[in-house]
Order: C-alpha cells, then sequence, then structure tokens
C-alpha cells in the first residue's frame, strides 16, 4: 500500500526537467518599468475619432447664468416650460449675450441645456443685422461644443449653426475664413448613420442622426457661404460632394 501511494504522489510531482511557471506582471506602455525582467507590456487603446471628451463641469453658461448675468427666467404653463426674457430681445446688447448663450451649447443638464439652446434660438430670430458682427465671438465655443464628441452636443450644435447661417444677410459668407476652425469634425461624424436593419431609428424621426445633420450642415454652408464655400468645404471634408454643381 505503501509504495503505491508513493508511486501516485510522484505522479502528481513535476518532471525535475520541466521549467517553472513564471508570473509576468502586465505594465504600462512607456513607463520605465518595460525595462524589468518577466513584464508584460500592456496594448495600447485602439485610437477612436469619435470617443467622447467629457466638457468642462462648470460651464461659463452656467456661471453667468448662476450670477444672475441673463436677463431671463424659466416660466410654466399648460405647454410645459418656457424662456420668459425681463427685457425686450432687440433691446439686448449681442456682443456681451450672445456668445455666453453660445458657451451652453456644451451642456447637457437640464435646465442648462435648455435655457441655452432656446436662448439662441431667439436672439436669432430676432437679431436681424446685430447677428453678423458677433460672428468671431461665436467660433471658439462652436469649436469647443464640437470637439466634445458627443453625439448630443455636436447634433445641437449643427441645428444652432444650420440657424446662424440662415438667421441673416451674409451670416453664411462670413463663415467661410472659419471653416478651418469647425470643419475637422465634420469629417469624424460625416459617415455615422444608425443601420439597424429592420427596427426603428427614432434618430431619424426625432431629427437627431449626427450624419444626417452634418450633410445637411455642409449643404447649407454651401448654399449660404458664396461661390468660395465648396472649395473651402472641399478642403476641410475632401469626401464632400456639391448640392449645387450636382
Amino acid at each position: 500500500m505503501d509504495s503505491g501511494r508513493v508511486f501516485r504522489q510522484n505522479l502528481r510531482r513535476p518532471m525535475p526537467t520541466a521549467p517553472k511557471r513564471i508570473l509576468r506582471r502586465v505594465v504600462p506602455a512607456f513607463t520605465i518599468q518595460t525595462l524589468q525582467e518577466n513584464i508584460t507590456v500592456q496594448p495600447l487603446p485602439r485610437p477612436d475619432a469619435s470617443l467622447k471628451r467629457s466638457p468642462k463641469l462648470a460651464t461659463k453658461f452656467r456661471r453667468f447664468y448662476t450670477c444672475g448675468d441673463f436677463p431671463i427666467a424659466t416660466v410654466f404653463d399648460t405647454r410645459g416650460i418656457k424662456v420668459a426674457w425681463k427685457v425686450e430681445i432687440e433691446e439686448l446688447n449681442y456682443h456681451n449675450h450672445l456668445p455666453k448663450f453660445f458657451e451652453g451649447l456644451c451642456e447637457t443638464v437640464h435646465p442648462y441645456k435648455f435655457l441655452a439652446q432656446q436662448g439662441i434660438h431667439d436672439m436669432l430670430q430676432n437679431g436681424g443685422p446685430k447677428i453678423l458682427p458677433v460672428i468671431p465671438q461665436l467660433i471658439v465655443p462652436i469649436k469647443n461644443a464640437l470637439n466634445t464628441r458627443n453625439p448630443e452636443i455636436v447634433c445641437a450644435t449643427l441645428k444652432v449653426i444650420q440657424s446662424l447661417v440662415m438667421s441673416a444677410d451674409m451670416v453664411g459668407k462670413a463663415l467661410v475664413p472659419y471653416y478651418r476652425q469647425i470643419l475637422p469634425i465634420f469629417n469624424v461624424f460625416k459617415n455615422i448613420n444608425v443601420n439597424l436593419g429592420d427596427g426603428i431609428d427614432y434618430t431619424q424621426m426625432n431629427h437627431e442622426n449626427v450624419g444626417d445633420l452634418v450633410q445637411e450642415t455642409l449643404e447649407i454652408l454651401e448654399r449660404y457661404g458664396g461661390e468660395d464655400a465648396f472649395i473651402n468645404i472641399k478642403n476641410m471634408v475632401p469626401t464632400y460632394e456639391s448640392c449645387i454643381l450636382n
């Protein structure tokens, strides 16, 4: 019996010539730890240009609203929440207020998101000739909102760009020199369309399909941007085809 037990125990023992199992540590790439022995370098993440980038927790718009810099308030009626202006919109200083509202394009939290977007809509609808001189001040907030790569923010910003272009004369042409700053992100989302097969794409019903909005916005920029619009769009978005020439 003892000899049988010893024989079975010996079977469980590793062979004398078997190599010892070495536990390898996983270390991040491009660190000094990669020079050590018995390590495995952690693979780098795959690049994704459409990856979300979190906006700042407190935008300038939120700070301005908290400090009471905006002559607006929220009111409720039978139709829901809406913006109430404490002064006539035509009397507002657009150089002061419109860029601040555009800073709120990065907002995704209620009620700041609603106030920013509704405030922009009201000011663009009633601004007329006051809008054109403010265009240079709006480029940085638009660029910052697009650079978040958040589809919710990008869709809202594209709709605002469309309204801005059609809000007053010469605004479309005034935006042409700034294509180099605002159009690069269009390449990221231009071909992103949801394909659900036989399912229902509710983003199309709600006009929130980012790929379709990019195409619509480019077409509006071309139509209202004058004769130099298409060549400048083509330089920044090579896959775009003219809606006028074709």
